[in-house]
């Protein structure tokens, strides 16, 4: 015992305790959970394997979690440790060869075993790291640290490759730290675990909180629209790094002030606020304050209440509460979570019910037991109100939702799809927008929708007029494969949504399609008065032209091209092969400027009533050049075509 007191005194900062809890936490995070699984799409290992290498990450965690309690090791902290960081650290390296399905599988299982041995071993010897002064504040500090450094942008968006060497670096300097540590073994310290004595019960709170936990993830992760409003651009990083970090500091405060039972009560409220929200998309900006903080707080629990909390009589049995935590909550939950993600698509409101009686029970039962007059009457009160709002409004009817035209069911599907992540709906006053995307939307028109869909930003273009500049047959080819008809889109396709039965898809388009403005003749004259800038003309470049048609053009206007050939039949009319013609939309009598004006304004902005898009965004000079580039292979114009400054039906509201 005196030894144990030294020891303590010498590592009293407790920063070597905070680093290893932040490794262990980044390890997880950013490489189990992300750069290995980017790895495995990178090599080309097909989704359906990804059950056997997740099953062999989960088989790995589960049996050293349970064997390491068990083993001579457990007394053994700066062995069993430094084992634990070399495997998981030679597992990420690993990752960096050119794996098949058996060597990721075996890469998997590595990773399992490194993590189920370090995290028993470090949580059971954790106050020989972490100093015995403000033990829970240092806890607190090193999960904070650890989701911080994971949302960091540079180390969030880094490639595969790059978050995998980081790993194994993190993993080195862990065995350093551990290595430089006196390690003489501590006698037993049990501090008060709240209301929570009974480790059944933690265990079971733990494992609910896990599967809501990694069943919001998945979701997110592999939901688009979700993933866009959560966790992607560099200041939704910092304010998800910033939230961890503070709610794992508040964790640590209110584990000491208020107990256990409190944090694991707060933490399920949070993450079930989440769930909930995140089955309207619209909702997800609000989701994504709360998801954050509910995982941070049990992350704090998770590592202090089998350390610093649970009452334990021996190190052995500090060491088996730990290994079935982490075993079963920890690997399990986890696992089915992920099940449920992948196999329903959200979070059911009954599970997060359940949950909820699993986590807050103790809770009921005491407010049941004392306020038992009080609930009464407050529900007697909501029923009256419930009964009331009926009266005024009664839900709608089946009937009623089957009446609602494609239209407005597809405005639906444009909202439950979070399609407001990235685009607007409102054409900015006083800007090139009204040239690009078509005439201003008044304040009194913004205000007659219900909701209004300005947008949260514009990452695609503005589609509040779309229906002026896009075909169906359009929309429908970019929503199956946008870059194939929009160079360098990074918008995720939508094919799911015209599955057999599943009308959403077309729904979308009807609604997208009715976005158009009655008075476009004004807006059209203005589009064939727009020229390329002089500077523009005079730099155009026909090299640049050809390369621009390849990428933009050639895929409907050239005869191997993709799109001209997946939707052949659904044309109205086949684009041209603009390599042999004809040339519908240009005139015998244009002169060499004027042929290529014309040609820029098509480039530009697409031609009425055709499936032919504008390419607002190009710049002039692009522009420039790819008229250039046209105008040398279109020799061969038809001279019964619209004369210069004619144009078809431009007062049509449905312009193409």
């Amino acid at each position: 015992m005196p030894t144990a007191n030294i020891n303590l005194r010498r590592n009293t900062s407790g920063w070597r305790g905070t680093a290893l809890i932040a490794i262990t936490y980044v390890y997880f995070l950013i490489f189990a959970q992300f750069a290995f699984l980017k790895r495995r799409a990178a090599l080309n290992i097909a989704d359906a394997h990804l059950k056997a290498v997740m099953a062999a990450m989960a088989l790995g965690g589960i049996g050293l979690s349970l064997l390491t309690p068990r083993s001579q090791l457990v007394a053994l902290p700066r062995v069993a440790l430094s084992i634990g960081l070399g495997l998981s650290g030679l597992a990420a390296l690993l990752t960096l060869l050119p794996l098949a399905l058996p060597g990721a599988i075996g890469v998997a299982l590595l990773i399992g075993c490194g993590l189920g041995m370090l995290t028993v071993t470090l949580v059971t010897h954790l106050r020989l790291y972490i100093g015995a002064r403000r033990a829970l504040l240092k806890v607190g500090l090193g999960t904070g640290v650890g989701y911080l450094i994971c949302n960091l942008p540079f180390v969030f968006t880094a490639s595969p490759e790059e978050q995998a060497f980081l790993s194994a670096a993190l993993c080195i300097a862990g065995i350093g730290i551990v290595l430089t540590t006196h390690s003489t073994p501590l006698e037993v310290v049990t501090t008060s675990a709240g209301s929570y004595t009974s480790f059944p019960r933690v265990l079971l709170c733990f494992t609910a909180l896990v599967w809501l936990d990694s069943a919001a993830f998945f979701i997110i992760q592999s939901t688009p629209a979700l993933k866009a409003g959560t966790w992607q651009g560099g200041l939704h990083l910092w304010i998800n790094g910033a939230l961890h970090l503070l709610a794992a500091i508040a964790a640590a405060f209110l584990l000491r002030r208020r107990g256990t039972s409190f944090v694991l009560a707060l933490a399920y409220a949070t993450l079930a606020i989440a769930c909930i929200l995140l089955l309207h998309p619209s909702s997800v900006l609000l989701a994504s304050a709360f998801y954050p903080v509910g995982v941070s707080l049990y992350s704090v629990a998770l590592v202090a209440w089998p350390s610093l909390l649970a009452p334990a009589a021996s190190v052995e049995q500090r060491a088996r509460h730990a290994g079935w935590i982490y075993a079963i909550a920890g690997w399990f939950g986890s696992a089915m979570g992920i099940g449920m993600g992948q196999n329903l698509g959200h979070v059911p409101v009954l599970f997060v019910a359940t949950a909820g009686i699993i986590v807050l029970g103790p809770l009921l039962l005491s407010v049941f037991r004392h306020r038992l007059r009080e609930i009464a009457a407050v529900t007697a009160l909501l029923l009256v109100a419930a009964g009331i709002n009926y009266l005024i409004a009664p839900p709608a009817t089946s009937a009623a939702l089957t009446a609602q035209t494609a239209q407005q069911r597809g405005r639906q599907v444009y909202i439950s799809e979070g399609c407001i992540h990235c685009h607007s709906q409102y054409v900015r006053p006083n800007t090139k927008d009204v040239l690009m995307w078509g005439p201003v939307q008044t304040i009194a028109e913004l205000r007659s929708e219900h909701p209004p869909l300005i947008g949260n930003r514009r990452q695609g273009p503005d589609l509040s007029k779309v229906g002026n500049r896009r075909s169906p047959l359009w929309l429908r080819a970019h929503f199956f494969h946008p870059a194939q008809v929009s160079y360098k889109s990074f918008m995720p396709p939508y094919g799911y949504l015209f599955a057999a039965n599943d009308h959403r898809g077309d729904d979308l388009i009807a609604y997208l399609s009715s976005l158009h403005d009655s008075g476009t003749a004004s807006h059209l004259v203005a589009e064939q008065q727009w020229e390329p800038s002089t500077a523009a003309l005079q730099s155009a470049s026909v090299d640049t032209g050809a390369h621009l048609f390849q990428n933009i053009c050639a895929t409907c206007h050239s005869a191997s091209g993709v799109t001209r050939n997946q939707w052949r039949a659904s044309f109205h009319r086949l684009p041209p092969d603009l390599f042999t013609g004809p040339y519908l939309h240009l005139a015998a009598t244009d002169s060499t400027i004027q042929r290529r004006l014309r040609l820029a304004r098509i480039v530009k902005f697409g031609i009425p009533g055709t499936d032919m898009p504008g390419h607002e965004y190009l710049p002039d000079a692009e522009v420039a050049s790819l008229a250039l580039w046209l105008d040398q292979i279109t020799d061969r114009p038809l001279a019964e075509v619209p004369q210069p400054g004619s144009s078809p039906n431009p007062t049509n509201p449905h312009r193409r």
